[in-house]
């Protein structure tokens, strides 16, 4: 490697340090892990409670309206539902009216999961807003829902 091609390295690793995607993933990943220790006793991970939060809210979405939702694309919303339909919490069958689309719905078993689930993220929110700050908490949301908005 050249001086000129290190020193170009070197301030691209400099600048990582204000990259947003790299602090948005690294803080993810530890608010994961935090929730996903408080959940572990229900058997589901914070990714799978928020899929199925999304589910019920949306009352039986197509998985284009539940991949849109989730800002995911169709085969990664497909590889998160495999284990939650293996394990009889969602549904995945032909809408009536078209029968290329798709409906997801929460199985009985699915919503019993989910209003068991509630307990133990709720215990997970209130240890990510004692160590964080309620205030501070509820600011963190109102920025991340804003970023969520814009349409890059």
């Amino acid at each position: 490697m050249t001086d000129s091609e290190y020193a170009g390295l070197r301030e691209v690793i400099l600048q990582n340090g204000r990259c947003n995607a790299t602090a948005l993933r690294r803080a993810m990943r530890k608010v994961s892990l935090l929730y996903d220790a408080y959940m572990a006793p229900c058997g589901l991970k914070a990714t799978q409670l928020s899929i199925l939060v999304c589910i019920q809210r949306a009352s039986s979405p197509s998985m284009g309206e539940l991949a849109d939702q989730l800002v995911l694309c169709r085969s990664a919303l497909t590889h998160n539902l495999r284990p939650l339909e293996r394990d009889g919490l969602v549904s995945v069958n032909p809408a009536p009216d078209n029968k290329r689309a798709r409906i997801v719905r929460l199985t009985p078993k699915g919503l019993r999961k989910l209003r068991e689930s509630m307990t133990y993220w709720q215990i997970a929110q209130d240890q990510f807003e004692n160590m964080f700050g309620k205030r501070r908490a509820a600011t963190l949301r109102t920025v991340l829902d804003e970023v969520g908005r814009i349409d890059f």
